[in-house]
């Protein structure tokens, strides 16, 4: 029996759990509205790869991080991409878009990346920022076309900011 790959997509918005309470944790962000997207530079793709929520992504398994981008010379080049979906009058955008450096040399199983930068870009994304002028344009392509094919309604209702920034515009 052959089983169907579950498509993974964005997280859909939910309502609030604090909705109504004025208690303790009431300005607390949410993880739910956030997915993060490896963009492989050199293969010209993106996926939505929950595992980078805990630094382990499919591209990050197995490799041992420096905090020098010098020391992994060969490195192939990735972008770690923090999406926020949030809800407007028009119905749900991409409210914020962060994006991160991280590069991969596979053979020696080291790389690059910076933790306070990903945390950082990751907090950004979740209050709503567009963070995209930093990467190269192959990358802003790939990165605007994966976004309009995986929801057009989700772009359509996006920024104008967001679409100026990925060189749609």
């Amino acid at each position: 029996m052959e089983q169907k790959k579950r498509k993974i997509g964005f997280n859909i918005i939910k309502t609030d759990p604090l909705d109504g309470h004025k208690g303790f944790g009431k300005g607390a962000l949410t993880l739910d509205n956030i997915s993060p997207v490896i963009i492989d530079v050199e293969e010209g793709d993106a996926v939505i790869d929950v595992g980078a929520m805990h630094a382990r992504s499919a591209a990050e398994r197995g490799i041992k991080f420096l905090p020098n981008k010098d020391e992994v010379p060969n490195a192939k080049p990735y972008w770690l991409v923090w999406v926020t979906i949030d809800r407007n009058e028009a119905g749900p955008y991409y409210a914020g878009v962060t994006a991160c450096e991280m590069t991969i040399d596979r053979e020696i199983r080291r790389g690059y990346k910076s933790f306070p930068e990903h945390v950082n870009r990751m907090d950004k994304s979740m209050k709503r920022y567009i963070m995209v002028d930093h990467m190269d344009d192959k990358s802003k392509k790939i990165l605007a076309d994966f976004l309009k094919a995986h929801n057009e309604a989700l772009w359509d209702n996006s920024t104008d900011e967001l679409k100026r920034g990925l060189g749609v515009q």
